[in-house]
């Protein structure tokens, strides 16, 4: 998908008001874009959230994130355990 931001202002700049979702099906797909998108200046955030190097904020989660948290039972933990991490462990969190 393809999309366009302009740099139309000097003192503007992007926010967490838009942001890119990411759905991974697998803990290497969740290794390989947060690093790739934290590279070269940019920073990891909490709860899947990273911004990259231009400071465009990106959530990088796992596909099933949904199914787990609808749990009744396991949905509660899962989303203490995730509120702590900064990139998702999806072992830990199919482990709860």
């Amino acid at each position: 998908m393809r999309f366009l931001a302009l740099n139309g202002r000097d003192d503007s700049g992007f926010t967490h008001a838009v942001s890119f979702v990411i759905s991974c099906a697998d803990q290497a797909e969740i290794d390989h874009y947060w690093s790739t998108l934290i590279s070269d200046g940019g920073k990891e955030g909490w709860c899947g959230w990273c911004t990259d190097r231009f400071g465009v904020s990106w959530q990088v989660v796992p596909s099933m994130l949904g199914t787990l948290l609808s749990d009744p039972e396991r949905g509660p933990r899962v989303a203490q355990a995730f509120r702590a991490m900064r990139k998702f462990d999806l072992h830990e969190l199919m482990n709860l």
